[in-house]
């Protein structure tokens, strides 16, 4: 007989298991694909009002798994005259238990498989169909042929490991061995490694990143034309909260469409203040009226007056704890218009005040997304007024209205798919991760010929994307100050005041937009630039004055 013909069956180790929880987390990880098997309890098992005897086998057939309830097995018990019954075991019951041996034959192949698997962890098995009688056989390893050229990274051998290491060199020079490489180290490569055609080793991860056509066609094994790598300038646009479903867009600088300016809204002085910071000169609307409360220092606003934000100065207010004394708080200064005389007239308004603005714009003029960045900070209200020509259907249109949130400085590889070489698309490298290697493949079209590539310059990027940026750009953005705790009688005739202008200003109500500092366009970096704290008190007239941004790109 041949022995590798030979049958085998499987005998579990002889330790006996204090509990059913821990028979179980001892048995192999593919616990479901080798049920059933059976074991026997060296005590009797009580169970509410039904009893098991000792030694009795108890077939597992199932692990009963609730959500707040305790877990079971489900087992399957024989009775006398062929009766049987099934009962559901706590795992964990505590006793002796033993798994007894399975009737069930293994060829020497199925052993193999079976343990590389880890559908059998056991190292003892007893050779059965013998004529003379059976031999109980112990498998210390199982050895394996294992194929290196292919791996992500470098295989290390641990020192205490004894191998026989063979040369194969002469027998294996037609094997070609690949070099793995990540999307940074591709765009670490010398710029003549370039155009070239790749392979994928590793599909992409981080998908839940980027809403593309071409992210599910990066799977494994499937090819790309990598033309080149540079670093792209980049902004990050989403459409305001009009609409029920939130977007946000990657467009590089390449973008042709034009823009025209939208007014921004602010829903407190401090929002005044952080854009007139970015900003000198902002004029602003008032869309909301409001009762002036004397004893707040909050003066009174009414709808359809214009400010025009000044700078940022001091105000004082008595001390309510002690007679005599005053509090100082930081103010904004603004000029506001008095139409019938034709003359402005200064208001302090202090930065807790609450308050409802709009931006005042006398600029109509079309930008390209390049040109807003040389002449405005960030975050910018904009409207695509005439669409890019380059692409089959600018998504940017149909938005009444859209936000710039920031820019960035992107390391990126332009790819393309041997089917259209032409139509190529921008791989940000810092935020796709997959795993590569260079082939000897020709590229797609006559030597020295290559094609006129068409880029997208628009990419729809996912919520997730969004805010793992803003965690990278506002992450120290101090919040805004608090307004002064006053006494109970103040606070009633505040919350009155309150009431009466909600009511007066019902008609003008309007929906706030979010106003998230991000970085400035024409620095294009992520760290370049954050929300500002709330100003100390000013000591001299440094402190007065205006605040400028580099607008160079």
């Amino acid at each position: 007989m041949n022995r590798l013909d030979c049958l085998f069956k499987v005998v579990p180790e002889e330790m006996p298991y204090s509990s059913i929880e821990e028979m179980l987390s001892l048995r192999p990880v593919g616990l479901e694909s080798c049920l059933p098997f059976t074991f026997t309890s060296r005590f009797k098992i009580t169970i509410g009002n039904y009893t098991l005897g000792a030694d009795r086998a108890l077939t597992v057939l199932s692990i009963e798994r609730h959500e707040g309830e305790e877990d079971y097995v489900r087992c399957h018990v024989q009775g006398q005259q062929e009766a049987s019954a099934e009962v559901c075991i706590p795992l964990s019951s505590q006793g002796e238990f033993r798994e007894c041996e399975s009737e069930e034959r293994f060829t020497l192949q199925e052993i193999m498989v079976l343990n590389t698997s880890s559908i059998i962890d056991t190292t003892y098995c007893t050779l059965v169909n013998l004529i003379s009688s059976s031999a109980s056989i112990t498998f210390s390893d199982i050895i394996f042929l294992i194929s290196c050229t292919v791996r992500k990274n470098v295989l290390k051998f641990p020192s205490s490991l004894e191998v026989d290491v063979i040369d194969v060199t002469e027998t294996c020079k037609d094997v070609h061995f690949v070099t793995p490489l990540s999307l940074t180290e591709v765009h670490a490569q010398p710029d003549n490694s370039f155009p070239t055609v790749v392979e994928i080793l590793e599909g992409a991860e981080n998908s839940s990143l980027f809403k593309c056509s071409w992210l599910p066609k990066l799977s494994k094994s499937s090819q790309l034309i990598f033309h080149k790598v540079g670093t792209s300038a980049m902004v990050l646009l989403s459409n305001l909260k009009s609409r029920k479903a939130q977007q946000y867009f990657l467009a590089s600088q390449q973008y042709g469409g034009r823009f025209r300016r939208r007014p921004r809204e602010f829903n407190s002085v401090y929002e005044l203040y952080v854009a007139s910071i970015q900003a000198p000169g902002l004029k602003v609307s008032v869309t909301r009226s409001c009762e002036g409360v004397e004893e707040e220092g909050l003066p009174a606003l009414s709808v359809g007056e214009q400010l025009e934000v000044v700078r940022c100065e001091i105000m004082e207010l008595p001390c309510e704890s002690s007679k005599g004394q005053k509090q100082s708080f930081e103010a904004l200064l603004c000029q506001q218009e008095v139409k019938q005389q034709d003359e402005r007239e200064d208001i302090l308004m202090p930065l807790y005040m609450q308050g409802h603005f709009v931006e005042v714009l006398s600029d109509n003029k079309k930008y390209r997304l390049r040109d807003l960045g040389k002449e405005f900070n960030l975050p910018l209200d904009v409207k695509v007024v005439s669409r890019d020509t380059e692409l089959e259907t600018d998504p940017l249109v149909g938005f009444p209205s859209l936000r710039i949130e920031g820019a960035m400085l992107e390391p990126t590889i332009q790819a393309s798919f041997p089917q259209t070489p032409d139509h190529c698309f921008e791989i940000p490298t810092q935020w796709l991760s997959m795993s590569v290697f260079f082939t000897k493949d020709p590229l797609p079209w006559p030597k020295g010929q290559p094609p006129k590539c068409h880029v997208d310059s628009l990419t729809e990027v996912t919520n997730t994307f969004f805010y793992e940026f803003s965690k990278h750009g506002n992450s120290d953005a101090a919040p805004p100050p608090r307004p002064p705790k006053r006494n109970l009688s103040s606070s009633k005739s505040s919350k009155k005041s309150s009431k009466s202008s909600g009511k007066s200003s019902k008609a003008g109500k309007s929906k706030p937009g979010k106003s998230i500092p991000t970085k400035e366009l024409a620095d294009l970096t992520l760290n370049s630039k954050k929300r500002p704290p709330a100003p100390p008190p000013p000591v001299s007239m440094a402190l007065h004055a205006r605040f400028t941004v580099p607008r160079d790109i």
